[in-house]
Formats: structure tokens, C-alpha cells, sequence
């Protein structure tokens, strides 16, 4: 599958069936409008800043949203491969504060296929420094949407 097909794949699902999603929803007003592009390895990768209405301490990112940011860069990687998918099981480690209005990175990649069953890990990376981690099996559903 080419990069082209894969970052078409993404905009297609994102627009079809996700597009309120709070991650990367393009028609959700209040969301964070992550905007995921493919990588050379066929992982996904996003550029984000969060401002203070996604904090919990003061100038820190919520855990909640740093969660979601890994969930939802997994999901996208799904999407990139033209399925979607659930998540049925994952695990967040917090190395260290994230911190709001400052530039940070988040990727996803695939691990391990066992059809249904998928397994992604993620990381968002902030000033150099991997500040959370997250593994995570994902649940193939096809029926959400059809992309043959």
C-alpha cells in the first residue's frame, strides 16, 4: 500500500464515520483536530499544542487527554491501513508532565497482527523527551465502514 494510499485512507475514514471524534474530528468544534500524516514505516505521526482548556494542573495536560491523544493515534494508524477498528484493551505509562502550549509529537505503529486482533504502541515525545507511552490491542470491525 503506497504512502498516498494509506494518507487517503485516513481523510476518508476521518470524514465518513469519525469526524466528531474529540482526537482528530474535523467537524468537532471543541476537539483537538490532530491532523495525522504517514511516516516512512507506515506509522502515523501528528504535531499538536494543546492550550490551557485541556489542562489539569496548571500548564500540565490533562492525563485523560494524553490518554486519548495515544488512543487516537492508534486508531489512526488503523485508519491508515483502510480499516477501522476498537480498542479493547490499553495501557498508559506517564514518564513525565506534558506540558500545555508547548509543541509536542505523538506516533503510532503497528507491533504485531493477529487478525482480528491488532497490537499498536505509541508515544508522544515533547522538547526531545518521551513523556508518555502506550500499548494497546485494537478489535478489527469492518462494519463500520467499508473501504473496498
Amino acid at each position: 500500500m503506497t504512502t498516498k494510499t494509506m494518507q487517503s485512507n485516513i481523510s476518508d475514514i476521518c470524514n465518513l464515520v469519525h469526524s466528531k471524534c474529540v482526537v482528530c474530528g474535523c467537524n468537532n468544534g471543541t476537539g483537538l483536530h490532530l491532523d495525522f500524516d504517514i511516516a516512512d514505516d507506515q506509522s502515523v505521526t501528528a504535531v499538536f499544542q494543546c492550550d490551557e482548556a485541556f489542562e489539569g494542573y496548571p500548564s500540565v495536560l490533562h492525563g485523560g487527554v494524553i490518554s486519548s491523544i495515544l488512543d487516537g493515534a492508534m486508531g489512526n494508524c488503523m485508519f491508515a491501513r483502510g480499516q477501522t477498528a476498537v480498542t479493547v484493551e490499553m495501557t498508559t505509562k506517564f514518564r513525565s508532565p506534558i506540558a500545555t502550549d508547548v509543541k509536542a509529537m505523538v506516533s503510532a505503529g503497528i507491533t504485531r497482527i493477529s487478525h482480528p486482533l491488532y497490537l499498536l504502541e505509541a508515544k508522544i515525545v515533547q522538547s526531545g523527551k518521551v513523556k508518555a507511552t502506550a500499548k494497546a490491542k485494537f478489535y478489527d470491525q469492518p462494519g463500520l465502514i467499508n473501504m473496498d
